[in-house]
């Protein structure tokens, strides 16, 4: 239950205010329907989710567990330094400054979390999990769904898309995540790491979109 907790919509620290550089992805006409959505978030679960996200929040996990501080310091700095614009930072490290807040307001002390802003979601999302004694990998797969679950929500405000057609796309996208989320815990150090030209362009091109719906 702590892990549907973790991993739900209604968990306040603003999943919904960013987009991700979707947004300006749908006004430059790379993402126009339910199919290019599919095809932008599985491109982001191969160089992102399963490279980046999925093997760096293992390792944070097991730095919570293993009380090195030091370690969940460096790991949480490596991935703020792979989000690639202002905007992708400050979309991490907002999200996971609101759940370390969270947290200790729910009176959960000692976490090695830092006072100041560099906190990625990841990071808290670590501290939670290993608290609540949610398993890593069950832990993994609620952190990647949540962030699936997230966009395609933002994608049915902005194509926009039904609500069923939503649906049917987390469906089809639920394997891929899968397999994602179970490449990402086995990577090795040396693996770690991707990059996404395009949301990058996106993302920095949405700070001066004319009209948006979601925060820059």
């Amino acid at each position: 239950m702590r892990c549907l907790q973790l991993a739900s919509p209604s968990l306040p620290i603003g999943a919904y205010a960013y987009s991700q550089g979707l947004e300006m992805a749908v006004e430059l006409g790379w993402v126009s329907d339910a199919e290019s959505l599919a095809a932008w978030l599985r491109d982001q679960m191969e160089q992102g989710l399963r490279a980046v996200d999925i093997p760096l929040f293992a390792r944070l996990y097991d730095a919570v567990a293993n009380g090195d501080e030091h370690q969940f310091e460096a790991l949480s700095a490596a991935l703020v330094a792979q989000r690639e614009t202002r905007e992708l930072r400050a979309d991490d490290c907002d999200r996971g400054l609101a759940l370390a807040r969270l947290l200790r307001d729910l009176g959960i002390e000692h976490l090695p979390l830092p006072a100041g802003r560099g906190v990625p979601l990841a990071a808290s999302f670590a501290c939670a999990a290993w608290h609540w004694q949610v398993p890593r990998d069950s832990a993994a797969q609620a952190y990647g769904w949540a962030w699936l679950e997230g966009q395609v929500l933002a994608g049915v405000k902005l194509i926009p898309l039904g609500q069923v057609a939503g649906q049917r796309l987390l469906c089809a996208l639920l394997e891929p995540l899968c397999a994602a989320v179970t490449v990402g815990l086995e990577l090795d150090d040396d693996d770690i790491g991707g990059s996404l030209p395009a949301l990058a362009m996106a993302s920095a091109l949405h700070e001066t979109q004319y009209t948006r719906l979601f925060r820059s």
